[in-house]
């Protein structure tokens, strides 16, 4: 049994170009905190544009800007911390941004790889994505629905504050996964 309900599809072929929806879209990270328990966040401000190619997907590409500052785990000092320059440095580095080097399919199953710039570094990183559906909503756009994630290691990026614990481990997981529900919506 499925965890959610079956994907729609309105539309065969999805090629053709998209913007990413903002307010249907989570983009979000998982760490690991004190090494016991698990603390998600998501970016709330960001824009994203993505040229799909069915026939040929080396032809696609994914651009996406984040506005660090706009991090969010539900606690006030944390994402401050977080804003801070032990970790993104949102002064000097305001943006977060990733442009897609290599697409891939195989069926409802894309793969795609990019370079991703967090706080003045660039590191390439390859993103697995399920095809979720396609679907008209009742203001007549064409939406197109991807999940997908991957696992980074922080520190690859200069994000690399930590303390150690008494008990051992660390009070932050250096393996952060990153995870993505991507709501877009077709170009007229």
């Amino acid at each position: 049994m499925s965890e959610f309900d079956a994907g729609t599809t309105a539309i065969a072929d999805i090629t053709g170009s998209y913007t990413i929806d903002q307010a249907h879209t989570r983009l979000g990270f998982v760490a690991r905190h004190a090494m016991v328990t698990k603390v998600r966040g998501q970016f709330k401000d960001f824009s994203g544009t993505a040229h799909v190619d069915s026939a040929n997907p080396a032809n696609s590409r994914v651009d996406l800007t984040i506005l660090a500052s706009s991090v969010d785990t539900g606690s006030k000092d944390r994402d401050g911390h977080l804003a801070s320059a032990d970790f993104f440095g949102v002064e000097e580095s305001p943006e977060i941004t990733f442009a897609s080097t290599d697409v891939a399919r195989d069926g409802s199953e894309w793969t795609i790889t990019g370079d991703l710039t967090i706080k003045g570094t660039t590191k390439s990183v390859t993103i697995d994505f399920e095809e979720i559906g396609t679907a008209r909503d009742p203001f007549g756009n064409l939406r197109l629905g991807f999940e997908g994630s991957t696992t980074i290691n922080r520190s690859d990026w200069g994000l690399s504050f930590n303390a150690a614990l008494d008990t051992g481990g660390v009070l932050v997981s250096e393996k952060i996964k990153l995870e993505f529900d991507v709501s877009a919506i077709a170009d007229a």
